[in-house]
């Protein structure tokens, strides 16, 4: 159901009305690729990783020494050593032939394989060699001391992935520990941004008084990019109807986007008309005008064709933000992920002055963080949600609360870092 014009809706509700009516399925289950590890880090597994065999396979030193029955050892002190036969060297890579009798020992790499009748490996200090077939050990060891069990850090069967994972670095590796050189992953989604108003003009341009260039599409795109979408640059269109209607049908079927971002147009007056445009588009059509955050309350959230559209305040500040509440997150979704509104690094710091907001609404305030001492700060950057340069200054953004009057300083905040 469409709510009533700016009844604004919490940012809660803005996510569970995105979820409730938005298809996830039909999107990503044709959403899928399959890569070289060497191209999936940050990537979105589309497939459940499960260990084929155990790693690494076989047990192996974990230390340079001597591979021995760590029951040989039971005792031996400085003062009190314990002797044993040298009865031949593990070569690195290759599979031991000998089998190690009660009082023998064989010389040992780190990772080399443990030859049969081993079961521990003594490290080279806690022996001395006395001739050529004999050491002393002066250090008791248990069963299994220096050495890496064969199946010690995978299990055949083993979950090691879940689909759904974003890879990390230490997830290449043991992809590739594993054999798995190919995966299957899930596409990025692309994601369109359009400008609107007859006073935007392209960057490049020379603004005529009254005109300001284009800043919401290569924000957006750097945006879209950062969070692991790719952008679709469709530029400026004039604030008409049916041009605008037009640009996001074509963008829609031509570019394939998965979510279109417009930006300008989603305030009550007479020239916006992102708001008639997208209740145009098809059903369920627009489902949210209005959300209690400040900058930022005249966004606008519509579906058409199973894909979420977006109508963002053309103040870039404002843009930025809606789009690290609602559209950051979505791109993870889109790939398989979790809906994560808190995925970005946070600090704790203190608030340097006080700072007043009203209650209804989540209030994000500019923030630049520097420490002094062992204590860190939080030091709002005011400014009106038009400046750009407000957003190039800090470092993060601290919530204050639906409910919440404001910050007394001193107080300790959580920082959003950029």
């Amino acid at each position: 159901m469409v709510k009533p014009l700016f009844k604004v809706s919490t940012p809660n509700e803005v996510i569970t009305t995105l979820k409730d009516h938005l298809r996830l399925k039909e999107i990503i289950r044709n959403n899928i690729e399959e890569v070289n590890i060497k191209i999936a880090l940050h990537r979105f597994l589309a497939e459940e990783i499960v260990a084929s065999a155990n790693l690494p396979g076989f047990n192996r030193s974990a230390m340079d020494g001597y591979a021995i029955r760590a029951e040989d050892s039971f005792g031996a002190t400085d003062s009190l050593p314990s002797y044993l036969k040298i009865v031949g060297e593990i070569k690195m890579g290759v599979t031991p032939e000998l089998k190690i009798n009660p009082g023998e020992a064989v010389k040992i790499s780190t990772g080399g394989m443990l030859p049969e009748g081993a079961n521990a490996v003594v490290m080279l200090e806690y022996t001395e060699q006395i001739d050529d077939s004999t050491i002393e050990i002066r250090k008791s060891i248990s069963p299994w001391e220096n050495v890496v069990r064969e199946d010690e850090d995978l299990k055949t069967g083993e979950i090691i992935l879940r689909k759904g994972h974003r890879l990390r670095s230490q997830d290449i590796g043991v992809l590739a520990g594993i054999g798995k050189i190919n995966v299957k992953i899930y596409r990025k989604p692309k994601i369109a941004t359009i400008s609107t108003g007859n006073e935007i003009i392209p960057a490049e341009g020379e603004p005529r008084t009254g005109q300001v260039r284009d800043i919401n599409s290569y924000t957006l795109g750097a945006c879209i990019e950062e969070a692991g979408g790719v952008p679709v640059y469709r530029g400026i269109i004039k604030d008409e109807v049916i041009r605008l209607k037009q640009e996001i049908k074509k963008t829609i079927k031509e570019d394939k986007v998965e979510v279109v971002i417009i930006s300008g147009g989603s305030s009550v007056g007479v020239r916006d008309v992102t708001l008639e445009v997208l209740n145009r588009l098809g059903k369920p059509g627009v489902l949210i005008h209005g959300v209690s955050v400040k900058p930022g309350k005249p966004t606008i959230l519509a579906i058409a064709d199973n894909r979420p559209i977006f109508g963002l305040p053309g103040h870039p500040v404002s843009a930025m933000i809606i789009f690290d509440l609602f559209v950051r997150p979505l791109i993870r979704w889109l790939q398989g992920g979790e809906y994560n509104y808190n995925s970005a690094q946070e600090i704790e710091a203190e608030l340097t002055c006080n700072m007043v907001s009203d209650s209804g609404r989540e209030d994000y305030i500019r923030v630049f963080v520097y420490k002094e001492g062992e204590k860190i700060y939080a030091e709002p950057i005011l400014g009106k949600s038009g400046l750009i340069s407000t957003m190039v200054r800090a470092s993060g953004l601290i919530k204050i609360g639906l409910n919440v009057e404001g910050l007394e300083k001193g107080s300790k905040v959580i920082v959003r870092l950029f």
